[in-house]
């Protein structure tokens, strides 16, 4: 039986605040994570700046190069909010001001208070659906392949959790993990060779000092449960033999044994 495609992602984070390091982006882990857990892998994702050429770029080549794309800020009501704008002119369509986004934010805006910066966020590109955003009423919009999502945190959420049923992913990606205390070096030797081993999963080291200790945890990710045990009970073995201790995603020494000290 032929493996399943894998369904894949890009995330472009786009704000020059992030670039900048005056805003700490909380997105990608909350996307990432969610679009896992329904079988869509996050393969690339990218933190872009507030630039019409280089939002159009991106756009492009990560729409022709995975299955979904999902934007993040850059759909605000300020000057620098042109994600709407240069999504319109990656698809090659005008920018329109959308009937119903119109009419939700004349409900949700006293009429003092309407101006032409707030009806701003009423313009998508032409042909795109609204994503609701039962936050703050003004929408994102889907165009294509192209999901295009506020960037704060709590508005993002709201959104993606709206319109995540409409995503076709392939089997849930699960994802084990050992955590052995010793240096990285160690085990990466043998750890590689298991990789070579099982090509349909992936497997990643991530070194670390706690507490004065130096460990690595090994990560097993796949799609298929029993691949993924046989691994993990592989490189249980392997670290076993190396007299390195270590430790399972619930605590039970995987490892040489006694305590840590």
């Amino acid at each position: 039986m032929a493996a399943a495609k894998s369904v894949t992602a890009c995330i472009l984070i786009i704000g020059d605040e992030v670039l900048s390091g005056r805003t700490q982006d909380a997105n990608l882990k909350y996307l990432a994570g969610n679009l896992s857990a329904i079988g869509i892998r996050v393969a690339e994702a990218r933190v872009i700046a507030d630039d019409e050429a280089t939002i159009m770029g991106a756009l492009n080549q990560c729409r022709a190069a995975h299955d979904y794309v999902f934007t993040t800020g850059g759909i605000g009501p300020t000057h620098d909010d042109i994600t709407s704008a240069s999504v319109a002119k990656a698809f090659g369509v005008e920018l329109v001001r959308h009937p119903d986004a119109l009419a939700l934010l004349m409900r949700h805006y006293r009429p003092g208070d309407v101006n032409e910066a707030r009806l701003k966020m009423a313009d998508v590109p032409d042909g795109a659906s609204l994503i609701a955003n039962p936050v703050s009423s003004a929408p994102g919009f889907r165009m294509g392949n192209v999901f295009v999502l506020a960037g704060v945190p709590e508005i993002m959420r709201a959104m993606f959790d709206g319109i995540k049923h409409q995503l076709a992913g392939g089997p849930p990606i699960r994802s084990q993990s050992l955590v052995a205390y010793a240096p990285e070096g160690a085990v990466a030797l043998p750890f590689g060779e298991l990789q070579k081993q099982y090509p349909d999963l992936d497997m990643g080291s991530y070194p670390f000092q706690r507490l004065g200790q130096t460990g690595v945890s090994l990560v097993v990710r796949g799609t298929d449960a029993g691949r993924l045990a046989e691994a993990m009970e592989k490189l249980k073995a392997i670290v076993r033999g190396l007299g390195v201790e270590a430790e399972d995603g619930d605590g039970d020494v995987a490892g040489k044994e006694g305590s840590k000290p």
